[in-house]
């Protein structure tokens, strides 16, 4: 179960580590990407591995969450949401491919303030798929597994 803290926490935190200075302002509402260039689209067969629904069980230093996730294609786009027991249902807003990881980039508000959050996916070798939820930027991180629900 989710413990509503995390978040909480990694809002307080990016309010503390990111404060507006003269110097810098950070705008949350928008996922961090890795370049200012547009997302090439994803090719079928490399979003094909990801497709499905998805259980993530995560840790963060403020103990365990689990998230339940959806990538499935619409009009052969893209298209994903991600959802946990305190969470409700958050459409994705970007994909992209990182060498084997599939990164999915959302935003969502939290006590009237726009937080970005970035989820990717990595499959190891070992069968075992590789999770991580960044939100706001680093200011909290959860980190863990992934498990492909059977139909």
């Amino acid at each position: 179960m989710f413990d509503m803290t995390v978040l909480a926490t990694a809002m307080l935190t990016a309010s503390v580590a990111f404060a507006p200075s003269s110097a810098a302002r950070l705008d949350f509402a928008h996922p961090v990407q890795a370049a200012a260039a547009p997302a090439p689209s994803i090719a079928p067969a490399d979003l094909a591995p990801f497709l499905g629904e998805w259980t993530m069980a995560l840790n963060g230093s403020n103990g365990p969450g689990t998230f339940m996730l959806s990538v499935r294609t619409e009009k052969d786009k893209p298209a994903a949401d991600v959802s946990s027991d305190q969470m409700p249902k958050q459409p994705i807003s970007d994909f992209s491919i990182a060498e084997k990881s599939l990164v999915l980039g959302y935003s969502f508000t939290w006590e009237g303030n726009p937080v970005s959050a970035v989820i990717t996916l990595t499959p190891a070798p070992d069968g075992v798929t590789k999770a991580q939820i960044d939100f706001a930027g680093g200011a909290y991180v959860m980190t863990g597994t992934a498990t492909k629900k059977d139909k």
